[in-house]
């Protein structure tokens, strides 16, 4: 089994949740007290051995492009200011991979970034992580995404959790299935946003997925028949995923483990995370803490 390198981050999307604060900023870089989302993104990946990451944009997302890079400008002026710390810190970010970015083409929906990357990835497998949420885990969740990999194969390992709350079957994909041990279900079916009718399952694959290589074509597939259906929708990866169970190749649910989702394209969740983590940051949590405390509403 080919390790796995590279990992694709969609980032393509035009934020209208975050209206007027995305009107001249990707979502993905809004920050966690003072790291954009996507960071924490790169570093799960990073953490797990990947080396390349794809990053697929779209108008507007420049910005992504300059934080991974080298601010010169920004470097010298730290250096004037005896600011070696802070130098150190931005040079670290440059240095966490290579980076590579794809414009964004094809029919809407979160499958066609994926297939974007295809002449990076080539015939190998790789990691897909949303640019707009991350499970805060231990061992990290591309870690645990990878590991399952390598000892269950298949086409694809979907990341999830466990939830039953009625509103998350109207917000997530939910996996039906066989569980063959502890927190890995052998899909049968996966269903995009399924309410509450009847859905038998709590498996919500909600974020990060190792994919074969064999999903490109099911993508390419995906995307045929619901161009020639009576009812075009967006194609997204659940198409894809139905399309390999279809063809007899196995896919995977795997629960992430000892860790938090946050899903940040979500106004209030993504505000419940700043808060989060800004209780945990050294700089601040004392104080922060504090304020929480004696705030009066």
């Amino acid at each position: 089994m080919k390790k796995i390198r590279k990992a694709v981050i969609p980032a393509a999307g035009y934020g209208t949740r975050f209206l007027p604060a995305t009107k001249a900023q990707p979502k993905e870089m809004l920050p966690i007290v003072d790291k954009p989302i996507i960071q924490y993104v790169v570093e799960d990946a990073v953490s797990a051995g990947i080396e390349d990451i794809v990053i697929v944009t779209g108008w507007l997302k420049r910005s992504i492009e300059d934080h991974f890079d080298y601010p010169y400008e920004l470097e010298k002026r730290l250096e004037e200011a005896g600011k070696h710390e802070e130098i150190e810190q931005i040079r670290s970010i440059a240095n966490m991979a290579n980076f590579f970015y794809v414009r964004q083409k094809g029919p809407v929906g979160n499958a066609t970034p994926i297939l974007n990357a295809r002449e990076i990835i080539g015939d190998e497998p790789f990691l897909v992580l949303w640019g707009d949420d991350f499970i805060d885990a231990s061992p990290s969740r591309a870690s645990q995404l990878i590991e399952a990999y390598n000892s269950y194969g298949g086409a694809a390992m979907l990341g999830s959790i466990r939830t039953s709350r009625p509103e998350d079957y109207k917000r997530y994909a939910y996996a039906t299935g066989v569980e063959i041990q502890s927190g890995i279900l052998e899909i049968e079916s996966i269903i995009e946003k399924p309410g509450m009718n009847g859905v038998a399952t709590n498996y919500a694959c909600v974020s990060g997925t190792v994919y074969g290589p064999e999903i490109f074509p099911a993508i390419e597939e995906a995307t045929k028949r619901i161009q020639n259906s009576n009812t075009p929708r967006e194609v997204i990866y659940v198409d894809a995923v139905n399309i390999l169970l279809e063809q007899g190749k196995k896919c995977y649910a795997k629960e992430i483990k000892g860790g938090k989702y946050h899903d940040c394209g979500n106004k209030l969740e993504y505000l419940k995370t700043v808060v989060e983590f800004g209780l945990k940051h050294e700089d601040i949590s004392e104080g922060f803490s504090s304020f929480l405390k004696n705030m009066k509403l």
